[in-house]
């Protein structure tokens, strides 16, 4: 059954406002479409764990810095409703700009500490275009649970810390990772690489494994990192933002695996900006 598609909050907020007078839990997952398996698998979670389910649909133009990024974004709503149709998704909830940054729009959402690292460095302002979206999304669903991929691993926590700071009433919910067959990690903008890079691609998480692997072993991480960025260089991928090991509570920058952390990395691909992260 295909999902009802709603474009106006105020008919959206009355239809929760009558889910949660009979009692029901609410889940939404946040998305920008162009809707994978990885986003698929967000949306039984939140079937498995609440009564009621929204997916949200919004091209967020605050948390590109890059509008060449932007334009590229994929946008298919058609095909996006149809692979929803089969998870009973209650809503599709798809603002327009206006709904969502109406004339006059001033304010922001800043989360510190978070985001000065990784993402927050290499893509000035997303975050800010991140968690003030997101705080939008939480206050104009009102749902109890919401539900993230642990891809975006530093989106996760800023999410959380952001809803905790502003007292919204709502559960962050972290999902592993989906991957494709060859262990790449499923990606909307997966859909700008070629059929050949696709399968090239698959080597980022092959190199943070090896890192991993390394670690475990002892071996020094200024040694394995750069390795595995002579091999990715080797096999034509282009810029190395980062190759980090960070703890998994504040992001604080580690050489060993200390403390429970994960290896995160950026790397450019064919014009893509490829990213991953995995536990240590």
């Amino acid at each position: 059954m295909t999902p009802v598609i709603e474009r106006d909050l105020a008919a959206l907020r009355a239809t929760v406002t009558a889910w949660k007078r009979a009692g029901e839990v609410v889940g939404v997952v946040p998305t920008m479409g162009a809707l994978h398996a990885g986003h698929l698998s967000l949306v039984s979670a939140a079937k498995a764990a609440c009564d009621r389910v929204i997916v949200t649909i919004f091209v967020n133009p605050k948390q590109f810095n890059n509008p060449e990024d932007l334009a590229n974004y994929p946008r298919t709503e058609h095909e996006d409703a149809e692979k929803l149709a089969p998870l009973g998704v209650d809503v599709v909830y798809v603002p327009d700009g206006d709904t969502m940054y109406p004339d006059g729009f001033s304010s922001t959402v800043t989360v510190e500490g978070l985001t000065d690292c990784m993402d927050g460095v290499h893509r000035p302002g997303h975050f800010e275009g991140v968690a003030t979206v997101v705080a939008k999304l939480f206050t104009q669903t009102a749902a109890d649970q919401a539900f993230f991929g642990e891809k975006d691993f530093q989106q996760l926590l800023v999410v959380k810390r952001m809803a905790a700071d502003l007292d919204i009433p709502i559960e962050v919910v972290g999902c592993p990772t989906i991957r494709e067959p060859n262990g790449l990690a499923m990606s909307s903008r997966n859909l700008q690489l070629s059929e050949a890079g696709f399968e090239t691609a698959a080597l980022l998480h092959e190199e943070l494994q090896g890192i991993a692997a390394g670690l475990r072993e002892g071996a020094p991480l200024a040694v394995l990192r750069d390795r595995a960025i002579a091999r990715l260089s080797d096999a034509g991928f282009g810029e190395v933002e980062y190759i980090d090991l960070r703890g998994i509570n504040n992001l604080s920058l580690l050489w060993a695996a200390e403390r429970p952390a994960r290896l995160f990395a950026a790397v450019w691909f064919e014009g893509v900006r490829l990213i991953d992260n995995i536990a240590v």
